[in-house]
């Protein structure tokens, strides 16, 4: 008798553990997450970046701009990861990188055989990448689990971090959107500011392929191309954000600094970061190839 009350309260044992088990398993995911968010507190807000990014060339040169791109890395203190924006990952629907080691892209023709040697190949930071996404959870961004660093962003990271010891991952540009919409989800992602990460847009303020002078990349810039220039510095000075985003409200001279909008759009995110008390720094003022604004400001 004793021996069968035995059995029967092992039995009774072995179901309530077995009946526990979908509840352990989802404790333990909601420990992770929270393990994961408790990994990276609050730092000191980052500050922002805009980067003209111009031309592949830029990788090899040693020039006023490449100098500069230099200068503004190390003036930064060293975040815990880059999450960077560039003109050069659009797509339908938005994604965010969650390679672990992302490299360099060579996505550009033949132009200098130098270029195909370049080697950038930083860490990942799925950890941080899957927060960003949680972070704007509305906005239902999806994981991308390959995707490397296109040349608007490791042609710049090059100057900025040439190391490669910064995590690094990538957001696309969801080309099917309205322009307010890049400014909103860059809105609900200021937290990430707060969690020791860079955030960088990469493009450029006037970039028109059409006009410009391939064989001279020390060309005078154009007449419209300075005008449409100075029209985004006036807007950004008076923290006109609202009219840069409407930017079609802008008037012709847009079509001409941009007959399509992908350069013009990571700017968005960068104005969407940003909190009213901040200000503009410009850390680069410039042309090159006559019609390709290279300017490049930070927000902090």
């Amino acid at each position: 008798m004793a021996h069968k009350i035995d059995t029967a309260m092992k039995r009774l044992h072995f179901l309530k553990i077995i009946a526990s088990l979908p509840l352990i398993g989802a404790s333990m995911k909601l420990e992770a997450f929270e393990k994961i968010s408790n990994n990276f507190s609050n730092t000191q807000k980052t500050p922002l970046l805009f980067i003209g990014h111009g031309h592949p060339i830029n990788a090899l040169l040693d020039n006023d701009f490449t100098q500069h791109l230099s200068k503004i890395g190390s003036s930064i203190e060293k975040p815990n990861a880059i999450m960077i924006i560039s003109a050069h990952w659009t797509t339908k629907g938005t994604l965010i990188s969650v390679n672990s080691f992302p490299k360099a892209l060579y996505d550009f023709g033949n132009i200098d055989d130098r270029l195909f040697q370049i080697k950038y190949e930083p860490k990942g930071h799925p950890q941080l990448a899957r927060q960003a996404i949680e972070t704007a959870a509305n906005y239902h961004i999806q994981e991308d689990p390959s995707m490397d660093l296109d040349h608007g962003a490791w042609t710049v990271l090059k100057h900025l971090y040439p190391d490669a010891d910064v995590p690094v991952f990538e957001m696309s540009i969801d080309e099917s959107q309205p322009p307010g919409y890049h400014f909103e989800l860059a809105n609900a992602l200021k937290k990430m500011r707060e969690k020791g990460v860079l955030i960088i847009a990469s493009g450029n303020i006037v970039h028109n392929l059409k006009m410009i002078d391939w064989n001279n990349i020390n060309a005078k810039p154009l007449d419209w191309a300075i005008e449409f220039d100075e029209l985004v510095k006036s807007k950004l000075n008076s923290q006109d954000f609202k009219a840069l985003v409407n930017y079609n409200q802008l008037g012709s001279i847009f079509q001409l600094a941009h007959p399509t909008n992908e350069h013009y759009l990571p700017m968005l995110y960068t104005l969407g970061l940003a909190d009213k008390t901040e200000e503009v720094k410009y850390c680069f003022e410039g042309f090159q190839f006559g019609s390709a604004s290279m300017r490049c400001f930070q927000i902090s």
